[in-house]
């Protein structure tokens, strides 16, 4: 889950004229060249991703009100190492920042500082937040 600032949200030419967002064009051309690499390191080809990056508004307006999914996608995210059994705990996959929300690990990747200050939450909320279950609806809307 990336926030974008000002730059990613102008809109750029893709390869196919169709305008889109700077940071998905960015994205884009990351992982293609992530593939490519390990494609020639491996001697194969193809795609190394099961779908496409998509970038998607964390919050809407239904019946005058804000709903704000962005709290849901956060722990989403950092249950699915759980959920598909590769951990048998959140702060054991070490490629999620779980561990530093959480305060297992002092990791730097993430700016824990703006998610603190964007949901209210402390990182006691996030290790018990994060334990609960999402609805399946919620998980339908984001995904």
């Amino acid at each position: 889950m990336l926030r974008a600032n000002e730059k990613g949200l102008t809109e750029r030419d893709s390869f196919g004229g169709k305008p889109m967002q700077e940071l998905a064009y960015r994205i884009g051309i990351l992982l293609s060249s992530y593939s490519q690499a390990i494609n020639k390191q491996n001697g194969t080809t193809g795609s190394l991703f099961q779908q496409k990056t998509k970038a998607k508004i964390l919050s809407e307006e239904s019946n005058g009100s804000r709903i704000s999914y962005f709290e849901k996608c956060f722990h989403y995210i950092h249950q699915n190492p759980l959920s598909v059994k590769k951990v048998v705990a959140l702060q054991d996959w070490a490629y999620s920042s779980y561990p530093d929300y959480a305060e297992f690990r002092n990791g730097t990747m993430c700016n824990k500082e703006i998610f603190y200050s964007l949901t209210g939450m402390l990182s006691k909320d996030i290790i018990e937040r994060t334990n609960e279950g999402i609805e399946k609806e919620i998980v339908e809307k984001l995904f």
